[in-house]
């Protein structure tokens, strides 16, 4: 949603007919997984004068064109649409796919106030989990909750039971896609929070992980005592910059399923904190740069500290993929590359980046 957000909101202000497209249910080499979402807009109060617009992409380019054309028909009758669409051998090779298959689109004349809502949400790396029903008499109808289960937008048909009911499966869904309501297919459209990369140490290869991480939507936070080290020179864009020992700042920034920490300092004044830290709050990536010697002192140390030994085999050390990394650009790309599979839910081979 935050790739769009900007533009669609801007077409909101300019009073423009709106419609939004967003993936239900691909085949298994689709560039766009479920929930990736298109916006397209026509003039104020129109569709006809001016060339639509769009923002966004639901297949990668073979299905576009089509979408567009339902969204503008769906901006004239004001009804959602549920489209299916096959895409051939040869077609699904020129955008990069390894072989053909089916996408499922809903598209839907866009609900300003769900949007709005939303909208709040995205602005705030807040949770937020959309179910929309996709056909028969109800469709579009939709519920939005937050990450406590409680209705922050509902349109006003939906009965009390379908309510529930609708609450119930969002509860209980883990990502985005297609589902069943008893006999009628519902869109869940999950909205995670976005991905926090926490950097223990301004190094120098944390300027080309940083970077790399904000362009594939990482919010990257950097935590180091030394202010000579972490700086603004040194990393203009960062949006968090904490002076501070790991042990006091990441409390303060927050550990939870959307964090992921890459400890790189090679000092264990300043490692061994962010580790004692870390590692019971059970975040989803903790990768240390170091080599087998220093792992292995590291170690015991954690142990005389009181940390288990199932927590220690939490660390993923060497840290990153192994792709024979030397410079800090190329040690940067295999340490976000095996942050990224962990985040996908891949398991990975690591590369002995230590030096």
């Amino acid at each position: 949603m935050l790739d769009i957000l900007e533009t669609m909101n801007r077409w909101l202000t300019e009073e423009r007919l709106v419609a939004l497209a967003t993936v239900v249910k691909t085949w298994g080499s689709a560039p766009r997984r479920e929930g990736s979402k298109m916006g397209v807009s026509g003039e104020s109060g129109t569709v006809s004068s001016l060339p639509p617009a769009m923002i966004g992409s639901v297949s990668g380019g073979c299905v576009e064109g089509a979408v567009v054309e339902e969204a503008l028909a769906g901006m004239r009758d004001r009804r959602p649409r549920l489209l299916k669409f096959g895409v051939a051998d040869d077609l699904a090779w020129e955008v990069g796919l390894t072989c053909g298959g089916s996408i499922e689109v809903f598209v839907e004349p866009l609900d300003a106030l769900w949007w709005r809502a939303a909208a709040v949400l995205a602005k705030n790396d807040r949770f937020g989990v959309t179910v929309t029903i996709m056909e028969g008499d109800l469709i579009g109808e939709k519920v939005l909750l937050d990450a406590a289960g409680d209705v922050l937008y509902q349109t006003k048909n939906l009965r009390n039971d379908l309510l529930a009911a609708m609450k119930t499966l969002a509860a209980g869904s883990s990502k985005s896609g297609m589902a069943a309501l008893g006999e009628t297919r519902v869109m869940v459209d999950m909205q995670v929070e976005r991905p926090h990369l926490i950097l223990i140490g301004g190094v120098h290869v944390a300027i080309p992980l940083q970077a790399m991480a904000t362009q594939v939507g990482f919010r990257v936070s950097i935590v180091d005592p030394r202010s000579a080290f972490a700086s603004r020179e040194r990393f203009p864009d960062v949006a968090n910059i904490t002076h501070s020992y790991p042990d006091k700042a990441l409390p303060q920034l927050g550990l939870d399923r959307s964090s992921y920490l890459a400890v790189l300092t090679h000092d264990p004044k300043i490692d061994d904190k962010a580790l004692i830290t870390a590692l019971p709050a059970n975040i989803p990536y903790i990768g240390v740069l170091s080599s087998g010697r220093t792992h292995r002192q590291r170690v015991a140390r954690l142990q005389e500290a009181g940390i288990s030994d199932e927590l220690i085999a939490r660390i993923r050390t060497p840290i990153g993929v192994d792709i024979g990394a030397s410079t800090p650009e190329e040690i940067a790309v295999c340490i976000l590359a095996e942050i990224i599979a962990v985040r996908n839910g891949l398991g990975v081979g690591r590369a002995n980046t230590g030096k």
